[in-house]
């Protein structure tokens, strides 16, 4: 990629596996001076931050705590002079939780799915404004949704906590997006389907889904998405060739909200 992010600083929330950490390396491709990735898994972010090297910074910590995304944001200001972009990529299925149809769900089950979909969201969004707003700084803030949020598959993907979550990221992002234009903060959505990362392995291992997500993803001859088939829309939206868009959702999904899809029989 070229400099697209040159002088940048950039925090991934939820950087150190996955489409995070191929941001992340996409990110510091494109040129941004500084990259600043956290997760909760203390291996997965000490070999983050190895494979990364020296202009990163991984951070260990729970994204639904609230302090969290205000530390990664004190060390890109700390170690790289700045704070010019926001990702939260941190989230994930519930389904280990509970999640699942409406009449299935728990009320333990519905909380935790949220906290870790939407409540950590609202968290790194909160400090990132803040941040921005304290700075008098123009900043760009992309959120991860999923095309479940509004294009739903019942037979293999049913886990309706989860689609709540990301239906709602669409309206905090939209909605954030309208109200900060002024202040010259942007806020987007990438909405991908199914994509092979730790989170989807039950899907991403399973013949009769891949059977179906052949039909559901026709892009390329029908496959699972890849974590790097969305970098190139993340270093868009969190560079200057995007200074005129906000408030929009990207779905990056194969064909999957445009494509009925044919259960195996």
């Amino acid at each position: 990629m070229t400099n697209l992010l040159e002088d940048k600083v950039i925090v991934v929330v939820g950087g150190t596996t996955g489409l995070g950490l191929s941001a992340a390396r996409a990110f510091l491709a494109s040129g941004a001076r500084g990259v600043v990735v956290t997760g909760r898994n203390p291996d997965s972010t000490r070999a983050a931050q190895t494979s990364l090297g020296v202009s990163a910074r991984a951070v260990n910590g729970d994204a639904c705590t609230p302090a969290h995304a205000v530390e990664a944001i004190q060390t890109a200001v700390r170690e790289f002079g700045g704070f010019d972009g926001l990702y939260h990529v941190a989230g994930g299925s519930g389904r280990r939780m509970g999640d699942g149809p409406l009449h299935e769900i728990t009320d333990a089950s519905w909380r935790a799915t949220l906290d870790l979909n939407l409540t950590s969201l609202f968290n790194s969004n909160r400090a990132a404004v803040r941040a921005f707003l304290e700075r008098k700084t123009a900043g760009s803030i992309l959120n991860m949704g999923s095309v479940l949020g509004w294009s739903p598959s019942p037979h293999y993907f049913a886990t309706h906590t989860y689609a709540a979550a990301k239906a709602a990221i669409i309206g905090l992002t939209q909605s954030s997006a309208a109200y900060y234009a002024s202040h010259n903060i942007r806020f987007n959505v990438l909405a991908p389907a199914l994509v092979e990362t730790p989170m989807a392995q039950r899907a991403a291992q399973d013949e009769t889904i891949l059977a179906f997500i052949r039909t559901k993803q026709p892009l390329e001859g029908g496959r699972i998405g890849r974590a790097s088939d969305l970098d190139a829309a993340a270093v868009y939206f969190l560079g200057d060739s995007s200074r005129f868009t906000t408030g929009q959702v990207l779905a990056v999904d194969g064909g999957w909200a445009v494509s009925e899809g044919q259960l195996p029989s």
